[in-house]
């Protein structure tokens, strides 16, 4: 395989210009004033009253978290009730103990759709092959340090006792797939859009309609082949057009354009979003202004909320306050007005190159994807429940569809399963939500100097 570095460094040119442009400005310090004022962020609700589209729905808010490149058995290993095995096989049939990786982890790993062939052995390409899971060593490793076998991992339970607390108030589900077969690109317009126009793997540099017009990205045929390259620039419709068209207010929280986490900034590839109002309305930058706007009482009908590259739980960061993050995004919605009426779902956008020992199913060219975890957190979920029903990208969308009267946008949330029947009862009151203890509070975030690393890899 090229290398991994050549193959990326491209796509990350703008993290380098920015960085330039930080160069030549005057030094910011450590501990910023705060985040300014959000154009349009108002239009939530009148007077900040909470938003309410129809009184007789218990479920007023949706909210995505996503987090980053994790497999089930890498992040959940050893959950109680869920499906996880503690060793895999290798291309060479010996079996691989599966070995503790912090989240902290220097290297990273490959995950492009070359490299899903790689890891299922050759098969997982070919309609109607199942992949045989027994290909991990052959994807290429990247970074400091990597230990012998270093796909065969699994964060230590320490650092993952966030996750296990949340798995153990609520639902974990452990048949959760990714819609597609690829990297972080395709990934991240799967959950606005139900798809990707074809798009697999990379952009050439820009990761959407903010390039220079040369920007490109190549395409996965029907057969599963790569096709001619098109520009990373869709104009596809999305969650985010559909609830516009009823009325219905949305949030996206992103890296800005400057920061590390801008590539997972999803409706920078949607013409009408990018080049309309809802770019300065509803695509809300930084991340962490959330925590500001639900203790501040507002919180759109759907919400989708993206890491900075350091809290996003992608190996290679250096970071372990992922969990940290997602708790506080957790803790505010559950101690807010809002309680009540939300059910958040917590997932991560693929598996990042870590074995995982379940096949995913082959439904069309580009799905399904390597298994990824999925926690629904709300206070109708049901109480330490594992469901093992089969989900994807599109199963998260159909939910939002079938709350909010939205029709279904592609072939992943047309076919997929909503997490309301197993994961919910909403005929059950109400639970009280109980705050989730972490070490770090919301000014640690709000309060965060910038990062303008370019992520190492997809």
């Amino acid at each position: 395989m090229q290398s991994f570095a050549k193959r990326v460094s491209a796509a990350f040119s703008f993290a380098a210009a920015s960085a330039a442009v930080a160069a030549c400005a005057p030094q910011a310090s450590a501990v910023s004033a705060g985040p300014p004022a959000i154009a349009g962020l108002s239009r939530v609700a009148a007077g900040g009253a909470p938003y309410r589209s129809d009184s007789k729905k218990k479920i007023q808010h949706v909210v995505i978290i996503m987090q980053e490149n994790r497999s089930f058995d890498n992040l959940f290993q050893g959950y109680p009730g869920a499906n996880t095995v503690p060793a895999g096989k290798n291309s060479l049939g010996q079996t691989i103990q599966l070995q503790p990786v912090p989240l902290e982890a220097a290297y990273g790993l490959d995950h492009r759709f070359e490299t899903f062939v790689a890891a299922c052995n050759g098969t997982g390409s070919l309609p109607g092959t199942n992949c045989q899971m027994n290909g991990f060593d052959k994807e290429d490793v990247e970074g400091k340090d990597p230990p012998p076998n270093p796909q065969y991992g699994y964060v230590p339970a320490s650092e993952s006792l966030l996750y296990f607390e949340m798995a153990k108030q609520y639902v974990l589900g452990d048949n959760m797939f990714t819609s597609h077969i690829d990297a972080s690109f395709v990934s991240h317009q799967y959950i606005i859009a139900g798809q990707a126009n074809s798009a697999v793997d990379l952009p050439t540099s820009d990761w959407g309609c903010g390039g220079n017009g040369a920007d490109t990205v190549e395409t996965l045929t029907q057969n599963r082949t790569i096709g001619p390259n098109e520009a990373p620039c869709f104009n596809s419709p999305t969650i985010g057009s559909e609830l516009d068209a009823k009325g219905l207010p949305w949030r996206y929280y992103a890296a800005p354009a400057t920061d590390a986490g801008y590539i997972w900034s999803a409706y920078q590839a949607i013409t009408p979003i990018y080049n309309g109002p809802d770019w300065t309305n509803d695509v809300i930058t930084p991340p962490s202004q959330i925590l500001q706007d639900v203790g501040n009482g507002e919180l759109a009908a759907v919400t989708w909320v993206t890491p900075l590259y350091e809290e996003s739980d992608h190996s290679g960061a250096g970071g372990k306050i992922g969990p940290q993050w997602v708790a506080s995004v957790v803790n505010a919605i559950g101690e807010s007005k809002f309680w009540d009426s939300t059910v958040i779902f917590v997932m991560w956008d693929e598996w990042g190159g870590w074995y995982d020992h379940v096949a995913p199913p082959h439904l069309d060219y580009d799905g399904l994807g390597f298994r990824v975890p999925l926690l629904v957190i709300s206070p109708y979920a049901k109480e330490n429940y594992v469901s093992h029903v089969q989900y994807e990208h599109g199963s998260i969308l159909r939910y939002i569809e079938d709350n909010f009267g939205l029709a279904q946008l592609a072939a992943s949330d047309k076919r997929a399963k909503s997490p309301a029947k197993d994961c919910l009862d909403l005929k059950q009151a109400p639970r009280a939500f109980t705050p989730f203890q972490t070490d770090m509070k919301p000014g640690d975030f709000i309060y965060a100097p910038r990062d303008i690393r370019p992520p190492d890899e997809e």
